[in-house]
């Protein structure tokens, strides 16, 4: 067994399990993904990825939810599930079913929920990113869950009416607001998610709506680990001591 010292790079893939799973919605569609889980150990809770836009460059491999499922199994012992929501393509493959603006997409999310149950996953929460923010907030209300985090929230689909409806759900919403985001700034989002009492607004400093640079992502996966495993120790490591991997680009 190796114990070289690496340091950990945009392209590092730490050590896990991953398989390539599929996700069976109600409405009869196969939805392609990865399920990645701790090595050797059991998961201490999940995280239920929902990419960005399709329509825009989203899919599974969307660069924080590609890091995530690379590193965070081996740093904090997660399992992180990725999909393409319906009709969106990745190197895995192109989800059945078309595209439908964040409606039909309801049954994405309950499919991705119950693999989880289906699988015996640990404590689940749900990550949405931009539009998967999005569906986090109008299909996400499950009892399955632990809670969610939202990440450059645009509120462009979801509705004050779903703000409230996850006020009476009562599940913790932390929503990571980029400083110089394109659509919903930290002043903003405060004001629109204060009808949401159990909301945790944190805005980021210099950063933009896709979380572009290493400072950016390390920033939103210590971000994670601290609300899904509190106590769990932070900042996650720049270095990793053992056998890595270098993902092409």
């Amino acid at each position: 067994m190796s114990t070289d010292t690496h340091p950990i790079r945009s392209l590092t893939v730490l050590p896990a399990h991953r398989e390539d799973v599929e996700l069976h919605t109600a409405d009869g569609l196969t939805l392609l993904g990865e399920l990645a889980t701790p090595s050797g150990t059991p998961a201490a809770a999940t995280l239920v990825t929902l990419h960005p836009l399709p329509t825009h460059g989203g899919y599974m491999d969307s660069h924080i939810f590609r890091k995530a499922a690379w590193r965070l199994p081996a740093m904090a012992d997660l399992a992180v599930l990725r999909f393409n929501t319906r009709g969106t393509t990745s190197p895995r493959g192109t989800s059945d079913g078309a595209f439908d603006g964040g409606t039909a997409e309801k049954y994405d999310v309950a499919a991705a929920i119950e693999f989880v149950e289906f699988h015996d996953l640990p404590r689940p929460w749900l990550v949405g990113w931009s539009f998967g923010s999005e569906l986090v907030l109008m299909h996400g209300r499950d009892p399955a869950i632990e809670g969610a985090i939202l990440l450059s929230p645009p509120l462009h689909r979801a509705t004050d009416a779903d703000l409230d409806a996850w006020a009476a759900f009562g599940k913790p919403l932390v929503v990571l607001v980029p400083e110089l985001d394109d659509y919903l700034r930290p002043d903003e989002a405060r004001a629109r998610f204060a009808r949401v009492p159990q909301a945790e607004v944190i805005g980021v400093e210099g950063a933009k709506h896709l979380w572009v640079g290493e400072s950016a992502v390390r920033r939103v996966l210590d971000e994670i680990v601290g609300h899904v495993l509190p106590g769990h120790p932070l900042p996650l490591p720049t270095e990793w001591v053992g056998q890595t991997l270098e993902a092409t680009a």
